[in-house]
């Protein structure tokens, strides 16, 4: 199945969900109209086709022949996490919803089946210490323009708390001045921006970053990826892709061992303010969560005391 709007048709739906003309476009609506967000309409057509696959596999040739056994005995058989099994049945259970509004299907067969339990209470993204991230930050050489971009970009991860996907889409005209201070705009999820006022050490690198790269009173992307092998920025934006390798590449030139991610500056930042005495409903907006629950497991305080304590342990 394709999941590129521009070429979706109805051939490209997996044969359990295109019996019928109207039943291949209404699924194709699913996708198209009601998942938004281009990473959960991967991972849902993903879900989508195994389920299909399983089905010819036990000679289900139509949706309208799925009954809540089949949806059981698909979700007990998955050699997955909990997190995927839980995430496979949910876009089972909105598909079949669309398919029911839209008359296609009497019942929704997936709705009454449950699966795993599956409780987290702290996260699992790799944090920095407050030493560690300033070391890594403090080994970046900066009188190079892709160091200054760099080290803008990393800051801006800690200091405000930004998810890769939003620091990349930003602007130039995203890094603004109010009331004396600068702040940055950034485009989080499902169109909406949030603002949120500049450390002053960010404030400094990304002045740093915007001067050298000459970008000031510009327009384009601010975090510009490279030209070749030129040393020079290009006009397009960075990818994830890019920044991994970069905070890869910067990390091991630090001598750090952690195994770090785009989202453990993220991390880091939330339980380093935490940390410092700033309060959780804080941290929540700073990082633009819905929930304070979201918020609470990127909090790794506890995390610090494990190994001074397991040395507690005299044999």
């Amino acid at each position: 199945m394709s999941l590129d709007l521009a070429i979706f048709c109805t051939d490209q739906v997996p044969a359990l969900f295109a019996p019928e003309s109207v039943v291949a476009r209404r699924t194709l609506e699913f996708f198209a109209v009601n998942v938004r967000n281009p990473h959960t309409r991967k991972a849902y057509a993903r879900g989508v086709a195994d389920f299909a696959e399983w089905c010819d596999r036990h000679g289900l040739k139509d949706v309208r022949q799925v009954q809540p056994l089949h949806v059981a005995a698909y979700i007990e058989g998955l050699q997955l996490a909990a997190p995927s099994v839980k995430q496979r049945l949910a876009a089972l259970r909105m598909l079949f919803d669309w398919l029911v509004i839209g008359q296609v299907m009497p019942l929704n067969p997936a709705s009454s089946v449950r699966g795993p339990r599956h409780s987290v209470k702290k996260g699992k993204t790799s944090v920095l210490s407050a030493e560690e991230a300033r070391a890594l930050i403090e080994s970046i050489d900066t009188r190079t323009v892709i160091g200054l971009r760099d080290r803008a970009l990393i800051g801006l991860m800690v200091f405000t708390f930004a998810r890769v996907g939003a620091a990349i889409q930003m602007r130039v005209e995203d890094v603004y001045v109010q009331a004396r201070r600068t702040w940055v705009r950034l485009h989080e999820k499902g169109g909406k921006e949030h603002e949120v006022p500049c450390h002053h050490s960010l404030e400094i690198w990304l002045k740093a970053y915007v001067e050298c790269a000459s970008l000031g009173g510009g327009k384009g992307y601010l975090f510009r990826s490279v030209a070749g092998r030129t040393g020079r920025l290009s006009t397009k934006p960075m990818g994830q892709g890019d920044v991994f390798r970069m905070v890869g590449r910067r990390a091991a030139a630090a001598g750090i061992h952690t195994r770090i991610g785009c989202h453990s500056f993220r991390a880091t930042g939330i339980t380093e303010y935490l940390r410092n005495g700033g309060r959780l409903e804080v941290a929540q907006q700073m990082a633009n969560h819905e929930s304070a629950r979201t918020t609470g497991l990127y909090d790794r305080r506890r995390d610090q005391m494990s190994p001074d304590e397991v040395e507690r342990i005299s044999i």
